[in-house]
């Protein structure tokens, strides 16, 4: 099967395993800091965050752009 999406580095990527990423690199306290949601700040843990954030479009996109700009570093 041929490659659907060649432009989008997301695409095959789940949220979980972004979140996994992102939680191994940073600490809740500097994704709070740079990603400003309340799932990164108040009780954080990968369970409410991805809860959260697949019922809220705007804060989704802003963890996959912070994922994208963490794996180019």
């Amino acid at each position: 099967m041929e490659n659907t999406q060649p432009n989008n580095p997301l695409h095959g990527v789940k949220l979980a395993d972004i979140l996994e990423y992102l939680t191994q690199k940073y600490t809740w306290e500097e994704l709070a800091n740079q990603i400003n949601i309340n799932c990164f700040k108040n009780n954080p843990s990968i369970k409410s965050s991805l809860r959260f954030l697949r019922k809220t479009p705007w804060a989704r996109e802003k963890v996959e752009q912070f994922y994208l700009h963490s794996i180019r570093q």
